[in-house]
């Protein structure tokens, strides 16, 4: 998988654990962001409701963002930027701290777990160790693409 263009109907993007500059989902979002820019996002999508959770709590605006990724920027300049232009400006602890709540969130009311539930079903329903959201979307990238991440 190239970073400058990701084939995300190819391989999935990374797992929201994986992080840029301490922030969960970042690395992820720009995959995404990167694949849908180059017209292979494939089920994925950029600005989807989990990349709004860091967009929000980094004060960045999408498609700002968005913008640097079609400058062609790599990951450390887009680092840079999001933190030059970051309009909440966490220290590092606020984001190991935002990072941390994200890996351990939970469905939360009974819609949301409805909903897991049946993603859960879907991709692997014998596995007892899903939990977090961070644990089914890595569980979905794999059985997306059969095993192969």
């Amino acid at each position: 998988m190239s970073a400058a263009s990701p084939d995300l109907t190819q391989h999935s993007p990374r797992s929201p654990r994986v992080r840029l500059g301490g922030f969960v989902l970042l690395p992820r979002m720009l995959d995404k962001g990167r694949a849908e820019l180059a017209g292979r996002n494939g089920e994925y999508h950029y600005n989807c409701p989990l990349d709004r959770r860091f967009l929000e709590f980094a004060g960045i605006d999408a498609e700002a963002l968005k913008a640097q990724l079609a400058a062609g920027k790599g990951d450390r300049e887009v680092l840079e930027w999001v933190m030059e232009n970051a309009s909440a400006k966490p220290s590092v602890l606020e984001i190991a701290a935002w990072s941390r709540m994200q890996e351990e969130r939970v469905p939360g009311d009974l819609e949301s777990r409805d909903f897991f539930n049946e993603l859960h079903k879907g991709a692997d329903p014998l596995r007892e160790d899903i939990q977090t959201w961070f644990d089914l979307l890595d569980l979905d990238d794999y059985a997306t693409f059969g095993g192969r991440t």
